[in-house]
């Protein structure tokens, strides 16, 4: 079977949530012998192969509001062309193109992942909120089968679309340690910081975290992984809020090694956002073994269950307190990092999960 994988920035991932799903997703649909092809937006990554996955490389318009649906348009175009089995399309914004497929390519499935509200992230203006629930309703009624990767968002559908979806969540690799090299140029070393890694956008809370980590000033330093994504001036706040703080350490985005590294040894991993979809990113921490503190929002409880810290949503007194208990008990964080990797082992694991979609292909190919 052939799969094609729209909506996407590309692979490899650089960041994003979204780009971590398709990598993770395309390279065990590859183990289990299928043919993928992933489009990319040329300036993200501009290579024709990544283990064994097919890449096409199509530019984008360089723009807050335009970059994610020229780049999506040109792929719809393209992929009419090709001889492929499905089409999964990646969230809701690009699924507002899926017409165009269905139009020139109707005997071909259409699988489309629903990754999160978008439309409730603070960068988006008035008309790009409006645009991205069009794609929202397109995506719901064109395609053969939805996935949605929440429980939250899987009730959702069926209350506002009355369809029912495939709940098959997101997942996470189930790591070693990985010893501290790379990182050592930040003066990082195992245990001796607490980490943030996603995008620097304003919904993400990292905020909220600054201005907890430093009521509390402790020995620990504090390192923020990640970049903006058109959200400067979200960035240069951050960036502001923790001037003359030598133990707040900003890596910019990170891949690699070094990423696994920054994950496998810090001694906390949080996660202060405000709303997610299902946060890859806290699935990840997991995975690597360290121990998660996370906001009191619907998914974030789903991943963690009771494998994990959690503090009131926005509440930056709350994540004080919590962040206060961690650090004063490294038993109790040791112990939570090993119910943790228990958790993706029993739940989250990208093997079963992809062996899940795979059937999903499968049942939607034979309708």
């Amino acid at each position: 079977m052939k799969i094609a994988f729209i909506g996407q920035k590309g692979i490899p991932a650089k960041n994003g949530g979204v780009e971590r799903y398709v990598e993770s997703l395309a390279t065990n649909l590859k183990a289990l012998g299928q043919e993928v092809l992933v489009y990319n937006r040329r300036d993200y990554a501009d290579i024709n192969t990544y283990k064994g996955i097919e890449l096409i490389s199509l530019p984008a318009l360089r723009s807050k509001n335009l970059e994610a649906i020229s780049h999506t348009f040109l792929a719809c175009l393209d992929v009419i062309r090709r001889p492929v089995d499905i089409i999964h399309f990646q969230s809701i914004g690009p699924s507002s193109l899926m017409w165009l497929v269905k139009i020139f390519k109707p005997r071909t499935p259409i699988v489309f992942t629903f990754h999160c509200q978008d439309y409730y992230h603070q960068k988006w203006g008035f008309f790009a909120r409006l645009y991205l629930r069009l794609g929202e309703k397109i995506g719901c009624a064109l395609a053969d089968q939805i996935i949605t990767i929440s429980k939250e968002l899987t009730e959702y559908v069926i209350r506002e679309y009355h369809r029912t979806p495939i709940y098959i969540p997101n997942g996470a690799d189930l790591l070693d340690k990985i010893p501290a090299q790379e990182i050592k140029k930040w003066n990082l070393e195992d245990g001796n910081y607490i980490a943030y890694i996603g995008r620097l956008v304003r919904h993400k809370g990292v905020h909220y975290l600054i201005n907890a980590y430093q009521q509390l000033a402790p020995d620990k330093k504090l390192v923020v992984v990640g970049d903006g994504a058109y959200t400067d001036d979200y960035v240069k706040e951050l960036h502001a809020a923790a001037k003359g703080d030598k133990n707040i350490i900003f890596t910019g985005n990170q891949s690699g090694r070094a990423l696994a590294e920054l994950y496998s040894n810090a001694y906390l991993f949080v996660q202060p956002s405000e709303s997610e979809g299902l946060s890859i990113a806290l699935l990840e921490a997991m995975g690597h073994k360290t121990a998660c503190l996370a906001s009191d929002i619907r998914a974030n409880l789903e991943a963690l269950g009771s494998a994990g810290f959690t503090f009131t949503n926005t509440d930056v007194n709350d994540l004080r307190n919590k962040l206060k208990l961690t650090l004063s008990d490294s038993s109790l964080v040791a112990t939570k990092a090993a119910e943790g990797y228990e958790r993706i082992k029993s739940y989250f694991n990208w093997p079963d999960i992809t062996s899940r979609v795979l059937e999903v292909y499968k049942e939607t190919k034979k309708d």
